[in-house]
């Protein structure tokens, strides 16, 4: 007999071990060889590679690099290079995240970013991977087997392995994220105080918002894809500077908003701004924060890692309480092969 989520569960309670191990672990001597080889102070541009939850991941980190490097870093599909020629990447960088590293579209992505100039560095789950073999330098997620179809663990690992890349580009970055996973360790609880409210409101929506600002962005997109392959629900992910132009008049219907507040002052207007207009508009509006379970002075990366380490388990609530087996979707599996 099958325990339905009991996977996932699992998974999603060893996320903030698994994101502490990470950081914590930093670069290995050899692997810190190889970046200094690579010349990442002379990088014109990051570029980020991903589909999915790693696409994702790789948002939240773009976010984080730019702010510590000032130097742009955007995402690049893969089809530029699985369908087509490439684009010049001369004197860049491309950071690739997957979990398995076997997409065929990535590892074309991987040989075609080198083909083209660009230095490739993955984040994988799995070793030995065709990606592993295209890259000039690989870090581990280091989250063990993942068996549940949807990702949980290895997102949380993601943010993690591309924090110890960007504390060994920038030194003083380091302290501050080992001290944030440090935090997200100690955590008492996943279970966030609303988290009852919200899965009752999950289970009577229609139409999902779900709101963040800069790194909480990054973190909405992959909440809002969760929902989406777990609960089979619809819910879309925008900034709160952008759902105020069209989307806002959506919410004249009944809509269920959530609100990933990473706890930056910096974005606290604009996601303040975005739930009094969400609110006025009648909806039905939550906003989470780390500080709601007493995480405290995290990077914003490190705290859209804590926001989805407190928002899986009500994913998972709500897939169970409809129905639905989140280790195995219906229509979905571990490794999606695209072009």
């Amino acid at each position: 007999m099958t325990d339905p989520g009991a996977h996932m569960r699992a998974e999603i309670a060893e996320s903030p071990g698994v994101f502490a191990r990470t950081v914590a672990a930093g670069l290995a001597p050899a692997a810190r060889t190889v970046l200094h080889a690579l010349n990442p102070a002379e990088a014109r541009a990051f570029y980020t590679i991903a589909r999915g939850s790693s696409d994702a991941a790789a948002n939240i980190l773009a976010y984080e690099f730019m702010r510590e490097t000032a130097k742009p870093m955007t995402s690049l599909p893969p089809s530029v290079f699985s369908l087509g020629q490439g684009v010049d990447l001369t004197g860049a960088i491309c950071l690739l995240v997957s979990q398995s590293g076997a997409s065929d579209d990535l590892v074309r992505s991987a040989k075609g970013a080198r083909a083209n100039g660009a230095a490739v560095i993955a984040i994988l789950n799995q070793s030995g991977s065709a990606v592993e073999a295209q890259a000039n330098l690989t870090l581990s997620i280091g989250a063990g087997p993942e068996l549940a179809v949807p990702a949980t663990k290895t997102v949380i690992g993601s943010v993690a392995a591309g924090m110890t890349l960007l504390s060994a580009l920038v030194p003083s970055y380091a302290a501050r994220a080992v001290s944030s996973a440090k935090a997200i360790d100690a955590l008492d609880t996943l279970l966030h105080p609303q988290a009852k409210a919200i899965t009752s409101a999950l289970l009577r929506a229609d139409h999902i918002y779900i709101i963040g600002r800069d790194t909480g962005f990054g973190a909405a997109q992959e909440l809002a894809l969760k929902i989406k392959e777990t609960c089979a629900l619809h819910a879309e992910a925008y900034s709160s500077s952008e759902v105020l132009h069209g989307p806002l008049q959506l919410a004249t219907n009944p809509l269920l908003v959530l609100i990933l507040d990473t706890d930056q002052p910096d974005v606290k207007a604009s996601l303040d701004t975005a739930e009094a207009r969400l609110r006025a508009t009648g909806g039905t509006v939550f906003r989470l924060r780390p500080a709601d379970v007493g995480a405290y002075g995290l990077t914003p990366a490190a705290a859209a890692a804590a926001l989805l380490c407190l928002t899986y388990p009500i994913v998972l609530a709500t897939a169970l309480a409809l129905g639905h087996d989140p280790d195995r979707p219906a229509t979905l599996s571990k490794v999606t092969q695209t072009t």
